[in-house]
């Protein structure tokens, strides 16, 4: 394995409520390598999350270290946050977050536009992650013409495109029948086999037990963090 590229340490986050301050995180230290396919899960109210938002670089610990890519990021800057953000985590949400006016090919040149690629490398790119995740056929199409199944490969192929060093996926599966999310789950090990760390957030125990260590957190604190058999969804 290679140096880590999540660490977090001692990490606590609390958020006030009206009156009421909010434990989210308790005191969590977990160390990911580069490479690894891990699943984060727990309940609703766990504080996965909250995990999920400091590995994706979308908050800050009230107290702890967070580092991303060696980077604290409790010393950086919003912009410096978002530049770390677009160049180390790619991201796929349970709810595809596609742009409707957008076709699937623009959809994917999307991340590379803000990558600063110029237009024709954009095509090139997105047609090939496209085509990784079985979709050259749908190239044009919007993702009002798509399946549930094809919008969550579409992605994938964006969060990918830009080659970063951590997929974040938040409940890739949850909005999927069994055999869709199957499927979307051996895209996420293929995608694992060319390096790049794969991190899942679930609340689902099949998807949890669909990785090599899955890390359980209840009530802000950690539980259990175990290395095991990937068994199929």
């Amino acid at each position: 394995m290679e140096d880590s590229v999540i660490t977090l340490e001692h990490v606590k986050r609390s958020y006030i409520m009206g009156e009421t301050e909010v434990k989210a995180l308790r005191d969590v230290s977990f160390d990911i390598k580069q490479g690894e396919f891990v699943t984060i899960m727990g309940p609703s109210g766990s504080g996965k999350s909250t995990c999920m938002n400091m590995i994706g670089c979308l908050d800050r610990p009230t107290d702890g270290i967070v580092k991303i890519n060696g980077k604290e990021t409790a010393r950086m800057s919003e912009k410096e946050l978002a530049v770390l953000r677009n160049q180390t985590v790619g991201f796929v949400f349970q709810q595809y977050f596609l742009l409707p006016a957008m076709t699937v090919l623009e959809n994917v040149m999307l991340p590379l536009r803000y990558a600063g690629i110029e237009h024709h490398d954009r095509i090139i790119l997105a047609e090939e992650a496209l085509g990784k995740v079985g979709l050259s056929d749908r190239l044009h199409h919007h993702p009002s013409e798509l399946s549930g199944g094809q919008k969550q490969r579409v992605a994938i192929a964006r969060a990918t495109v830009t080659k970063p060093k951590i997929i974040l996926a938040d409940e890739p599966t949850g909005a999927l029948d069994s055999e869709t999310g199957k499927s979307v789950m051996k895209l996420f090990w293929e995608v694992n086999k060319t390096g790049t760390t794969v991190v899942i957030v679930t609340h689902d125990p099949r998807v949890g037990a669909a990785s090599k260590r899955c890390i359980r957190i209840f009530d802000g604190l950690i539980q259990q963090d175990s290395l095991q058999d990937p068994q199929e969804l």
